[in-house]
This record gives C-alpha cells, structure tokens and sequence, in this order.
C-alpha cells in the first residue's frame, strides 16, 4: 500500500488501560484552560489535536498483535467521558476515528489491518465523511464508487457533518457500489478531488469543524476499500461501540455542568433572602437540587459503564443474542445520558441564579454542547427498541446505528 505523507513526530506507545486513563486526564485538564475561549472564539483545536496524537491514545483500540494496548469498550468509554470533561467538541473529533478502527477490525483483510493499524500508533488520525445532507434518511446513500477497468474505483458525493475530516490523515467514506452495497474507502486527507470545506455553524459543539467533504473523481486503489454492508449479515457491535462513544461524551458534558454549577454556587452566588443563611451553598432547597442532580449523574454514569462492559462481554462472544444484550444497555445509556446531559446545562442558570447568564461568563456552553450532540441521533427510536425487546422479545435490527 502507498504511504501517505508524514503525521510529524512518532506517537507515545501506550502499554496498557492505566496508562491510558492517566494520560486522557491529564490531556482533560490541559484541554479544560481554554475551552471557554476556544468556544467563544472558535478557535479550532489545531494543537490540542496534535497533543492528542502524539500522547498514543489514538492507537490504544490497535489489537496486541498489531503493537496496540488492544483496549476495550471500557476503557475506551472511560478514555472519552475524561476527554469531554475537558472539551467535548475535541472528543468528538476521535470519535469516528475509533468508529472506523473497529470495521477494520471486522472486515479488513490483514494486509489493511498491518497498514492502518499501524498509522493509529503513528499518531495518524481518522475522520470521517459519513452523513449526507437532502437525502431522503440517514442511510440513504448517495456517494458512489464506481470500478474502474485497473480494478481500483472513482470516488464521487458531497457528504455533511463530517467530525474530524479537517483535521484528519485519512478520510474513511461511506458509499456504495453499483450494486448498492455499502463500503468503506480510506482516503487520504490530501488526495486530489477531495475538498473539506470548514462551514459547520452549530450552536454548540462549536469546535469539531464538523463541516462538508466534497468528492470529485478521486482515484481510491482497490487495497483502500473495506465491504462495510458485509458487518450486518451477521450480529455485530458496530453501532452499540459507536453510540457507546457517543454517551461517554455525553457523560462529560453533565459532569462538568454540574462542577461549574457547583464551583459557581461556592463562590459567587447569594443566597436567597428567606433562607436565613450567609452562603447560598447552606441553602436546603439548592442542597436538595444537588442531590437530585447527583443521583441522576450517578445514575448516567453506572448505565455507560454498564454498557461498556455488555459490549466488552459480546466481544469476546458475538452471538445474536449478546450482540442484542450490548445495542440494548448502549440504547438505555444513551437515552439517559442525552437528557441528564441537556438538563445538566439547563440546571446550571437555575442552580446559579441571574449572574451565570452573563454571556461573558461563557456558562452557556455547556447547554449548547449538550443540545447539539444530543441530536446526532433520536433518544426515542432507542427507547422504542427497548420497549419492543421488553414487551415482545424483539431483538434490535442490525442497521449500525443503534
């Protein structure tokens, strides 16, 4: 396979799941001292993304064989749940670049395997360019590659939403052949005819430069391409380890609402008159709120790692039935997690009172990081599928995306 251009300097090897920890909290609390200015200015995360790179997390999935920590959901969760502590839009950035590690995983041939496991450890990363804008759903795939005579393929779509192509080495894009069949082509950040276009201008999540990726004739070598459609004709955890992702982050954002709340609460609110203390922290109406809080944090945070496990557990036995179990407690997780996540950010104004509105005190962040990640997908087609399990035993469909 052709050698793409340099990454930089080689990343840090990371050994083992404690390293990993160690190193996702201290990049949380490198990437947490200006998040707030990052956000208000947005100022994408050039070198914050470099850090990440260089620090190995990125090839912590890459398999034992392959030179990697071979780390599991667990960990993994637990490595973005610390990243979105510290700035949720830079850990959504990795997040499709573990989501695509993972189809290699499945249905890579070794040779690819060998090639693009490697670039994880290099510190390369992976974007993505996945979603399309004006389709009639979300998987109804317009991108097309078409076989060319030599055996490798022409590249041609317009996709949206793509977290981490602007900042990527390699591009893996959704599309489909001829025959409709879903496949996965690697492409170079740099290759001709491929364009990333810097428009995302969400409310929130400001920094993930989740913008477009335009393809015009690109040339993708055979070796480059992966038959995605083949990971759905059998169980597969594609989708639980992706919306597992999608929850960890989630989990970050409620827990540093609530810290700020918290800190905001100790230091700078009063309290209110008829409660007949000196500081707003004694007041037994705002301690009981934190509490309730509390509960619901704890409770968002057992149902990841709950999930998390599941999908280890189906991983080490893929069967329907707990490849089921694992799409099943990501759903639950991640329904839960979604709204404590935007109540978190709401709470925040209510627990602090008047004075954390100000627009200079950057609070509100926290709530638009919220409601616009929370929207990537319905919470309610998740607790539908649960409901269908529970009332009828119906296992949960294999579309990836659950």
């Amino acid at each position: 396979m052709t050698t793409p251009p340099p990454a930089g300097d080689a990343a840090h090897r990371i050994a083992d799941a404690s390293e990993a920890l160690a190193a996702a909290a201290a990049l949380a609390e490198d990437f947490r001292a200006e998040a707030a200015e990052r956000d208000a200015e947005r100022r994408l995360p050039g070198p914050e993304l470099e850090r990440l790179s260089a620090s190995g997390l990125l090839g912590i999935t890459v398999p034992a064989e392959h030179g990697g920590a071979g780390a599991g959901a667990r960990t993994l969760s637990e490595v973005m749940r610390l990243l979105a502590t510290g700035d949720p839009s830079i850990a959504q950035i990795p997040q499709s670049h573990f989501v695509y590690l993972n189809v290699l995983r499945r249905q890579g041939t070794p040779e690819q395997q060998r090639f693009f496991y490697a670039e994880a450890l290099a510190g390369r990363r992976f974007g993505n360019a996945q979603s399309e804008a004006g389709t009639k759903h979300v998987q109804d795939i317009r991108t097309r590659l078409t076989l060319r005579p030599d055996g490798s393929y022409r590249l041609d779509g317009l996709k949206h939403y793509a977290t981490g192509a602007l900042f990527a080495h390699w591009i893996p894009v959704l599309a489909r052949l001829a025959d409709d069949t879903l496949h996965v082509a690697y492409v170079p950040r740099d290759a001709p005819g491929l364009t990333v276009v810097d428009d995302w201008d969400g409310m929130g999540q400001r920094t993930t430069a989740s913008g477009s990726v335009r393809l015009e004739a690109v040339a993708v070598p055979a070796d480059r391409v992966v038959p995605h459609h083949l990971t759905f004709r059998g169980p597969q955890l594609h989708g639980a380890l992706a919306q597992l992702l999608h929850t960890a982050i989630d989990v970050g954002i409620a827990e540093t609402a609530r810290s700020e709340a918290v800190d905001f609460v100790r230091t700078k609110s009063r309290p209110w008159f008829e409660s007949g203390y000196e500081t707003a922290a004694e007041d037994p109406l705002l301690i009981q709120q934190f509490g309730e809080q509390d509960v619901q944090l704890r409770a968002a945070l057992a149902l990841l790692r709950t999930a998390a496990d599941a999908v280890d557990a189906a991983s080490a036995d893929l069967t329907d039935t707990t490849a089921a179990e694992a799409s099943l407690a990501v759903a639950a997780a991640k329904a839960y997690a979604a709204r404590v996540a935007v109540d978190a950010g709401s709470a925040l104004f209510e627990l602090g009172g008047t004075r954390s509105a100000l627009d200079s005190l950057r609070l509100h962040r926290h709530w638009r990081d919220a409601r616009t990640h929370t929207l990537h997908d319905p919470a309610r087609w998740k607790v539908q599928h649960l409901g269908r399990h529970v009332l009828n035993g119906t296992l949960p469909p294999r579309h990836g995306l659950l």
